[in-house]
């Protein structure tokens, strides 16, 4: 298997698979098509159907889109039980990871993920509140239902699915409950994404729509 990422300090979509693979130990190659620079759209539309990156390459199958990729992986290695085992978490873990998927946008146009920064009180709060506020509800709902550390007991593809907000909440210092902050911290010490970050902070490459500070 082939997992085609975008930069590691900037690409949201692109951390989500990729902390599956790794933490659950399958064996894949990954290939960084970076974000910027000389004809790079260009580039990615010649190997992505989507033009957009995560893009995982296996079985004959070109399969975009990270939230699709977790299922693909689920379904191919049951034995990894990469969603929780219980029906009912199992059904919120999805739930969950479909909301993050599709929703959330003052959040993720207000602090676009760059784990390289660090800048507290360069997003307006007021204007991404009603996302924090759902995010507290959410996530703090899960992680009381399960006792945590993680947000359905262990490690889960929403966790995945929600680590890029918690890469975000680490740049921006957003305001969130003490559960999340709990969280986040329990997802900071996993191997994959100690892994991914270390990656992200030796990256050059500039992103400057994800750049607060050159807009």
């Amino acid at each position: 298997m082939r997992l085609l990422i975008g930069n590691k300090n900037y690409s949201s979509w692109s951390m989500r698979p990729w902390l599956v693979l790794v933490h659950f130990g399958i064996e894949f190659t990954e290939e960084i098509l970076w974000l910027s620079g000389d004809g790079w759209k260009e580039k990615l539309r010649e190997r992505s159907p989507t033009g957009k990156v995560p893009l995982l390459m296996a079985e004959q199958l070109l399969i975009p889109e990270s939230l699709a990729i977790i299922e693909y992986l689920n379904d191919r290695f049951p034995e990894k039980k990469i969603w929780p085992e219980d029906r009912i978490m199992r059904a919120r873990a999805r739930s969950a990871s479909c909301e993050i998927h599709a929703g959330f946008h003052a959040l993720r146009n207000a602090a676009p993920m760059n784990i390289r920064a660090s800048m507290p009180g360069r997003v307006d709060i007021p204007s991404i509140q009603a996302d924090l506020d759902r995010l507290n509800l959410l996530l703090g709902g899960l992680l009381e239902r399960s006792g945590g550390p993680f947000l359905c007991g262990d490690f889960s593809g929403v966790d995945a699915m929600f680590a890029p907000v918690a890469m975000r909440i680490l740049t921006y210092h957003l305001p969130v409950s003490e559960y999340i902050q709990n969280w986040i911290a329990a997802l900071s010490e996993l191997p994959a994404v100690k892994a991914w970050r270390a990656a992200a902070l030796t990256e050059t490459q500039i992103v400057p729509q994800d750049e607060l500070d050159a807009n």
